[in-house]
Formats: structure tokens, sequence, C-alpha cells
């Protein structure tokens, strides 16, 4: 259907210009011929004069006389014109022929540049389940780490000071020693960050978090998730996602981890998901959090394929006020209750604050996700509702479209 509707309407506009370079038009009448029309009309006034009584009889017959002169010349004139009919020249033809050769290849050579030949319709949804498809079918960590050697080789100890390589080289026969060795674990895998051995600094880490047990917290789990993304070459495979989504669980505000995601989701044509994460953590993270710059570097392309018209905030901004990651960790200690009032205190105060003063979407966003946590979705759903109106067509409403989503009041 598509080649169909293209061939016929190139075709039908090459025609058209055709058409108007070399149809015959018909020339202008001669002037001798306009001159006997406008003699005719001078010998019925002369009539018309006589009989007003305007003109003498006498002086009627001279002037008939004159026109009557004129009007031999002029049909003596008309006689010797010709109406011909002018057409195109040759090289009006020859222009118009390859006018229309050029619209007709010139259409088709663009498309076969710039488009995409053969290529099926991708609604949404069918873009979406191979983008989940791509990420089920994604390689994994083993295989990432192989071609990331194959290609970029780690770098040679002899970069390092032969004695601090020899105390890793000590360190690694100590670990092995000694398999439940929590610190000598934790060292082992700085170190062998530090040497640029990324594989096996993030099995060292792994150790780490398997020792730790229930104890463990979300800085040990994105530790792992950088030492593995950083392994695979800064891909992050299956198992680098589950490690994320622990890190996560335990701290849905961990910044590490949340970049990560949204890298991943990048990698695995999500676009638009990963800009939703970005663009929050941006808004919400210190001018100098480590991963500003990493997000700065690739936010505006993933916003150009999400179909988002967005300009990253003035490094500098400084984060969304509310409750942070650090205020939730020391609330780890508090009793449940203790715990409970802690963020509703926080909660209402963000409230009162953004009824009175207002604020940007971010903080709106962050209300609306506490209300969802907290269970209170009569709340989240007022505060949805009222946002809307607040940004109406504000580009950053994705934000609070997506906590509401999160929140479960829009669908």
């Amino acid at each position: 259907m598509f080649w169909a509707v293209a061939a016929v309407m190139c075709v039908v506009v090459a025609v058209a210009f055709t058409v108007v370079v070399v149809r015959t038009r018909a020339a202008a009448a001669p002037a001798a011929t306009y001159d006997l029309q406008v003699y005719r009309d001078q010998l019925k006034d002369v009539d018309r004069d006589v009989a007003r009584g305007t003109v003498s009889e006498d002086e009627a017959e001279r002037i008939r006389l004159e026109i009557s002169r004129r009007i031999l010349d002029a049909d003596k004139t008309a006689q010797g014109e010709t109406n011909d009919t002018r057409t195109a020249p040759p090289l009006a033809s020859t222009f118009a022929v390859g006018l229309a050769v050029l619209v007709i290849a010139g259409s088709f050579g663009a498309y076969s540049w710039l488009g995409a030949p053969g290529y099926p319709d991708l609604p949404l949804a069918d873009r979406i389940e191979m983008a989940e498809q791509a990420r089920a079918d994604r390689p994994t960590q083993a295989f990432a780490e192989a071609d990331t050697l194959e290609r970029n080789p780690p770098p040679s100890f002899d970069a390092f000071d032969p004695a601090y390589v020899q105390l890793v080289e000590q360190l690694r026969t100590v670990v092995s020693e000694r398999p439940n060795d929590l610190q000598g674990h934790r060292l082992l895998a700085r170190q062998e960050a530090s040497l640029g051995n990324y594989g096996a600094a993030w099995q060292a880490q792994a150790r780490v978090v398997q020792l730790q047990g229930e104890a463990v917290r979300a800085r040990d789990y994105t530790d792992l998730a950088d030492m593995m993304v950083l392994a695979a070459g800064g891909y992050v495979s299956p198992e680098a996602e589950a490690v994320i989504s622990r890190a996560l669980d335990l701290d849905p505000l961990n910044g590490v981890a949340r970049y990560y995601s949204g890298l991943m989701f990048a990698q695995t044509g999500r676009a638009d998901l990963a800009f939703r994460i970005w663009a929050q953590l941006l808004a919400e993270s210190p001018a100098d959090a480590p991963w500003q710059d990493p997000i700065r570097d690739q936010i505006e392309f993933a916003a150009m394929q999400a179909g988002v018209d967005y300009v990253p905030p003035e490094r500098g901004a400084g984060p969304v006020r509310g409750p942070s990651s650090e205020d939730i960790e020391a609330a780890q200690d508090m009793t449940a209750a203790d715990r409970l009032q802690m963020i509703e205190g926080m909660v209402s105060g963000l409230a009162q604050r953004l009824g009175t003063e207002g604020g940007p979407p971010e903080e709106w966003a962050r209300l609306i996700r506490a209300y969802g946590v907290l269970g209170r979705t009569q709340e989240a759903e007022a505060i949805w509702r009222e946002a809307q109106q607040v940004f109406p067509d504000d580009i950053n409403r994705v934000l609070i479209l997506e906590a509401a989503r999160d929140a479960g009041v829009e669908q």
C-alpha cells in the first residue's frame, strides 16, 4: 500500500509539472482586431449623437467618413496578422521530461537513503514487545566480560609499583585460605578494582555480599553492580540487573542503582523509561553527585528517542527538598512506629510547603509517591489532580505522571 500510494503521488506531481511547462497556450488576439471593434462602436455613437441633436448631419457625415477610413486600414492590418499559437520550444519539453524523471527518481532515491525500505510498521505495542524480548535475550555477564577482554585487554601490571602488586598477590593468597574473612574480601575487591581487574573485583565483592547475609547494605550491592558493569565494558547484564534490583529494594533512592537501572533500559530499547529515571534522579541530586556527568552525557539523546523536548536543569540548582536517602537510612534503626511518625512528618511538611509556596514538578512527584508508599491513595490522587492544574503544559510533567502511576492513581 505504501509503495502504491507513493508511486501514484510521484506520477501525479510529475505530470502536473510537465503539463504546466509544455501545454499549448493560445496567443493574444492581434491589436487590429480590437481597433475594428472600437471603430464600429464609434459609428454607433455617431448615429446616437445625430438622434439627440448634439451633432449636425453634415458633421456626422464627415465623422463617418473618417471612421470608415480607419476601419479599412485596421481591416487590412488584421488580414496580415494571424492568430498563431505558441507552443513550448524543444528545450522546454526536454526540461519538463528531465524534471519528471528527477521528481520520481529523486523521491525514491531519497527514501532509499533516509528511509527504511522493506521495514515493517512498528506500532508502540510491538516496539515495547521487541524491547522486552531484547532485554530477555541479551548476553550474559560471562559473555560480555569475555568480549570486553578480547577487545580491551586489562592493563599490564608493569604499570603499577611492583611492591603494590606483590601485596595484592599476597592478599589473594590469604583470602583464598580464609574464605569467610569479610574484611579480607572487601579489601581484595577494592584492590582488584584499583588494578583494573574488574572481573576478579566483582567476584570478591559478591563474596562480601554473601558473607553479610541479612546485614548487607544497598551500598554493597551497588559496589558489586558497579564492578560488574565495568568488567562488562559499560554493559548492564541480566546478572547486574538482578544486583541493582536488590539495591533498590533496600534503598529506592540510591543514586548509583537508579543510574544503572536507567542505563539498562537505554541499552534495551526503552529510552522512555531511561529518560524518566534519569530526569528525576538528575533533578533530585546534588551538583557533585558522581552520576551527574554520565546522565548529562546521555539524557538528551534518551529524551530525543523518547520524543520529549527536554533541557537538563542547570548544574548547581540543588536537589529537591524532602526525605533523602540518608534520612531513610537513619530511620532503619527506629521502631516501626517512630519511623512511620518521622516519614509522616516529612510528608506533611512537604505537602504544606507545596500548598503555600509551590515547588518544582520533582517535589510534586515525590509527594505523590510518598502518599502511595504510605497507602494514602486518596491524598495521592488529590495531589495528582492539583499538579495537573499547576503544570498543564510543563514538559517536566512527565515526572509527575510517572509518580502518579507508581502510586496507582493514574492508569
